[in-house]
């Protein structure tokens, strides 16, 4: 779709999703509380005093604002978290239904353009207490050394302004705190001072397969590091969290609190701390006073204007949101580089049927890994990409499968009977900066009356060369396990990069520790500050980039 302009499906308010489905709807009505008896996970929170200043005001709960905001209280600072979304009770309100957990998705409508447009909503970003990480699933692999240093290594993109060393210790930190599950010693560092406290999760029907496979190819695997608990385990703030069922819906949220998403791990210690998260609180204007410092925020929340005066602003929202709220209160954005240098990760998929019986909801999602192809040899683009097994919903899997083999009526009705024997591998790999991917504001208003913000994507010759690779291997790899009728569905994951940190206001909008460069009391930490995208999933890398840019902010006050 060369330059063609793409609305993503979705509704204009998260919180009000239209319901299609006669039978859901039907069941919804008979369950659901009188519109003016909100429960009480969603009573509204009395109105803060209009002089009162709080140390810090945190946007965003997700997996770059709750470790930075129990770090905070836990400090002593009081501490206030806006979230955009609802607070709510996983084990009441998260159904074992892939369409009925919509609402964990930011829907609210995104404009796509380029010549690969990139897919929102579930795809990106999510909405409640606890953010994306209510949805994510799971994967929780170290960035390399060398991840960090594209340029340097290749002499293209741009290097992190400093090295592994500096999140090795945080990393180990999250690994222990929130409970994964995973190999010791790992095969691709295996001299790392402490191992997984958990064991693996065990292996999908897609994870052995690929395990045989790959065996037989000489690539070698390992079960993968997964933020989901392979037995029962202690979490401070909130006691015993229970074992993965393997139920495989975590990207329709775990409704039994094994998942490390950040309502069951980090955001009920900082509430034992002291912070306050408020719900439903959509911010809309940063203020500043004379010199340029911000004194305070103003958001939306139940139908009421409110303000929050603070010392310290810490904007957590994602690699959308935040840029969006940067433009719109034109803050930070001297260094030119608010919103650009948006990156996606290659997410090639390649899928393949099989006489055994796979049942690919079955299991945590991404099972398995192999990382060999992190620097392949002889390759022909910069950086590299891991490989994994997927498991995958069957909505999910028709709408991919749809979109990419152009099947409808009875001829998707006929493919649909063998999704029980349905598996997949993708990859998770590096991706360029380009002065052709950014994001601006639209002039198309939403609800609120506010710009959609629009993401243009083209995948350049390095991304498209590494898909290339990774397509090519993978189809071997599930020729070698037997496979029939296998086809490749390209994607693009996760969106990275629109507020990079850097050594300079003139190439980067944030410093080494996530201030501004511009606004002395501003700090940004989520996805939009890394400088390259990485080869492994983002979720904990940013969550150590939270507790870090903590670290640095607190050693600044003392």
């Amino acid at each position: 779709m060369p330059d063609e302009e793409v609305l993503e499906e979705g509704v204009l308010n998260p919180t009000k999703p239209e319901i299609q489905d006669p039978l859901l709807k039907s069941i919804l009505v008979e369950n659901a509380a009188p519109a003016t008896d909100p429960t009480e996970l969603e009573q509204p929170a009395p109105l803060p005093e209009p002089n009162e200043i709080v140390d810090c005001v945190v946007i965003g709960t997700g997996a770059g604002g709750a470790p930075l905001l129990a770090r905070l209280a836990m400090a002593g600072l009081k501490v206030v978290a806006l979230e955009a979304g609802p607070r709510r009770d996983p084990a009441r309100d998260y159904a074992t239904d892939e369409k009925a957990q919509n609402f964990l998705f930011w829907n609210d409508e995104r404009l796509s353009a380029g010549q690969n447009p990139v897919a929102f909503g579930k795809n990106n970003s999510g909405t409640g207490v606890g953010g994306s990480t209510l949805h994510y699933t799971a994967y929780t692999p170290r960035a390399h050394a060398d991840d960090l240093t594209l340029h340097r290594d290749f002499g293209q993109g741009v290097d992190w302004p400093f090295g592994i060393e500096e999140l090795e210790p945080y990393y180990e930190e999250l690994e222990h705190f929130l409970g994964i599950s995973g190999p010791t010693p790992y095969p691709w560092n295996p001299g790392r001072r402490k191992g997984y406290p958990l064991a693996p999760l065990p292996l999908n029907g897609a994870a052995q397969l690929m395990q045989r496979a790959c065996a037989q190819l000489g690539i070698q695997t390992s079960p993968a590091a997964n933020a989901a608990l392979s037995a029962r385990y202690y979490q401070e703030g909130i006691g015993w969290r229970e074992a993965c069922t393997n139920r495989g819906f975590c990207q329709a949220g775990c409704n039994r609190g094994a998942k490390a998403s950040m309502d069951v791990t980090f955001l009920p210690l900082a509430e034992s701390y002291g912070a306050e998260i408020r719900a439903d609180a959509f911010v809309t204007e940063i203020e500043r006073d004379a010199t340029g410092r911000v004194t305070g925020v103003v958001y939306e929340q139940y139908g009421q204007t409110v303000r929050q005066r603070c010392r310290h602003l810490f904007l957590c929202a994602g690699a959308v949101e935040t840029p969006r709220l940067l433009m719109l209160n034109e803050l930070a954005l001297n260094s030119g580089h608010v919103g650009k240098n948006f990156m996606a990760h290659p997410g090639m998929q390649v899928w393949g049927t099989f006489p055994e019986d796979i049942r690919p909801y079955k299991g945590i999602p991404g099972g398995l890994i192999s990382e060999d192809t992190h620097r392949p040899k002889n390759a022909d683009f910069a950086g590299g990409y891991l490989l994994q097994s997927i498991g995958v919903m069957p909505v999910t899997f028709a709408t991919q499968m749809v979109r990419q083999r152009k099947l409808w009526g009875q001829a998707l009705r006929n493919y649909m009977r063998s999704y029980n024997h349905i598996a997949g591998i993708n990859i998770l790999g590096d991706c360029l900066p380009h002065k052709a991917n950014f994001l601006e504001l639209s002039e198309e208003k939403d609800a609120r009356g506010l710009p959609k913000p629009r993401l243009h994507f083209t995948a350049q010759e390095n991304e498209q060369r590494m898909n290339r690779h990774a397509e090519q291997l993978m189809r071997q790899i599930w020729e070698a396990a037997g496979a029939t009728d296998i086809w490749a569905f390209e994607r693009y994951a996760h969106v990275i990069g629109t507020a990079r940190m850097g050594l300079s206001g003139d190439d980067a909008v944030v410093n080494p520790d996530g201030r501004a460069f511009d606004v002395p009391n501003l700090y940004i930490c989520d996805n939009s500050v890394f400088p390259s995208a990485l080869s492994v999933n983002p979720a904990l890398t940013i969550m150590a980039l939270s507790l870090r840019t903590a670290d640095k902010f607190l050693a600044s006050l003392r």
